[in-house]
């Protein structure tokens, strides 16, 4: 069952529920001893107005003034918890983050743009800056407000009453503002998010939008969704505008009532100066506690949306890992699947249709077929990226679901349509730093795919920097890191989409001619519009509509 945003945050927080105690007992600590301060003044003045001046009258003075002394450093302690509080949030969310980001199962991931859903870590500067704000801020005005009420009880019975008011006032602005707050603030991050995912396709397609029409679409598209942030942002604003008036009107009725009341209690010498000064200054702490309520709302609202969009990622289904070491290595891998059906959750048709296939080790397989004939679905469930939705997978007359994922994916390679190198070294986009690779597999790997001679001609060779997507290579010199990537580990399974499809003839024939050469051991399945892939393949398969038409081998 999903979570709502309070639960959530309460979640959230009780990760770190050793340093929220800390900031607890600081406060309580604090509030005691600014509430004790109305009382020192209350006694300064009482001896002021006997007209003593006495060791008394100064020692109140330094205890007053090392009271407000010491309220200072435990604010200063606080701030420090919370600083440490931050930095763990950051960095839970950030390895979160980066633990779900590649471990969401595609299907998961269906009608979702990844790079939208990283820009959700944003929202943890929120949730860091917020949540510091709501313990400090929240607990001291909390406690002052109970503290207070306790005192003023102390001085005459009527501030019970107050007391009693005070509370079903809070529980009232809350009770009614809370769900409309958080639901206008739910909806005015949802079009912020459109807003930067809109500014984040501009970028990515900057050439596009360079043309002066589509320059104007783009401006078109934005100031729509901007006014429709600014719409539902003005009906959040008028939630918060609304609680505020509501505490405006309270502090006029409070005050005025307070004075007069407490003047009347002075005229009837039910309480004397002192004690009406500091109720008034204890009066005073109390509304500015309320006040402070109030207004911290909105970071609250802004808080419980901030985990509600982070929650989004997070509920989004994870494939599952074995935590079991294997010490199982395959020599040999046949694949099978035994009317495999395949349809995404949110569709009513299927991909595939009671697939019926074996593969054998060392098969050269080629796929072909029209657009949306299934063959990308068929690749993405063989090399373990997705699972059927019925029927049956087997790898060594074993189940699909039984096998660990983790241990397969060490024996197999995937190119997916779209994979593009990453940001770093060229080195690193082959090898993964993986210190088990020797710089014999690394060179064979690149000599293999035709790499060897552009890494020579560049100054740092192998240090290279690559940008992101690989904007500064060229598309042929991209998909030869891709490649290299897929073979330095010898895999025993290779899986092409579309791998060489932007190289030129020559180059791509020499590296089908490796590929496919019987020297190398590994099965091949690959889906490409180059033709030469079907010459050197072993076999054919034929796939329509979801299902396989023709297998033949040649």
């Amino acid at each position: 069952m999903a979570l709502n945003a309070s639960q959530r945050l309460i979640n959230l927080l009780k990760l770190d529920r050793k340093d929220i105690l800390q900031v607890f007992f600081y406060a309580i600590f604090a509030g005691l001893v600014s509430l004790s301060l109305p009382l020192g003044i209350q006694a300064i003045i009482n001896l002021i107005q006997s007209g003593r001046v006495s060791v008394s009258w100064i020692v109140l003075v330094f205890i007053v003034i090392a009271g407000v002394a010491l309220v200072g450093i435990l604010s200063l302690m606080q701030l420090r918890i919370t600083e440490n509080l931050q930095q763990k949030i950051f960095i839970r969310s950030s390895f979160e983050f980066g633990f779900r980001l590649p471990k969401i199962k595609t299907e998961a991931l269906h009608n979702q743009y990844p790079p939208e859903l990283a820009n959700r870590f944003f929202d943890t500067l929120t949730i860091q800056k917020g949540a510091s704000k709501l313990l400090i801020d929240f607990s001291s005005a909390l406690l002052q407000i109970v503290f207070g009420i306790i005192l003023l009880s102390l001085y005459h019975p009527f501030f019970i009453f107050f007391g009693i008011f005070l509370m079903m006032l809070l529980y009232i602005i809350f009770k009614f503002s809370y769900s409309s707050g958080l639901s206008s603030s739910l909806k005015e991050s949802k079009y912020k998010y459109k807003v930067v995912s809109w500014l984040q396709e501009i970028a990515r397609n900057n050439f596009s939008f360079k043309k002066a029409s589509n320059f104007d679409y783009a401006l078109t598209k934005n100031d729509r969704l901007v006014s429709e942030y600014l719409a539902h942002r003005e009906k959040h604003f008028n939630v918060i505008k609304r609680q505020f008036t509501q505490l405006i009107i309270f502090k006029i009725i409070i005050t005025a009532g307070l004075l007069l009341i407490g003047g009347y209690l002075v005229l009837n010498q039910q309480m004397n100066i002192g004690q009406f000064v500091a109720a008034e200054i204890i009066i005073l702490l109390v509304i500015n506690s309320v006040e402070k309520i109030i207004i911290g709302l909105e970071t609250l609202y802004d808080v419980l949306t901030s985990v509600e969009k982070i929650g989004q990622i997070t509920d989004l289904d994870i494939e599952e890992t074995s935590t079991k070491p294997s010490d199982f290595c395959y020599t040999n891998i046949q694949l099978a699947a035994e009317n495999l059906s395949f349809k995404f959750p949110d569709a009513t048709d299927y991909v595939l249709e009671k697939i019926n296939l074996t593969i054998e080790q060392s098969d050269k397989i080629y796929l072909e077929g029209n657009n949306g004939s299934g063959k990308t679905t068929l690749i993405r469930i063989l090399s373990g990226l997705m699972k059927p939705t019925s029927g049956s997978f087997y790898i060594n007359d074993d189940t699909y679901r039984k096998i660990d994922l983790e241990q397969y994916r060490s024996q197999i390679s995937t190119i997916i349509t779209g994979e593009t190198p990453f940001e770093g070294t060229i080195l690193e986009n082959i090898t993964f730093n993986n210190p088990l690779i020797s710089q014999e597999d690394l060179k064979w790997a690149i000599d293999s795919v035709k790499l060897g001679d552009f890494i020579k001609s560049l100054p740092k060779g192998l240090e290279t920097k690559i940008y992101p997507e690989g904007k500064q290579l060229s598309s042929s010199n991209a998909q030869k890191i891709l490649l290299a990537r897929s073979i330095i580990n010898r895999p025993k399974i290779l899986f092409y989409e579309d791998s060489l499809d932007k190289m030129d003839n020559d180059a791509a024939k020499e590296v089908i001619d490796f590929i496919t050469s019987n020297e190398n051991k590994w099965t091949l399945i690959v889906s490409s519009k180059n033709e030469y892939w079907k010459q050197k393949c072993n076999r054919k398969i034929t796939m329509s509509e979801g299902k396989i038409i023709n297998d033949t081998k040649q």
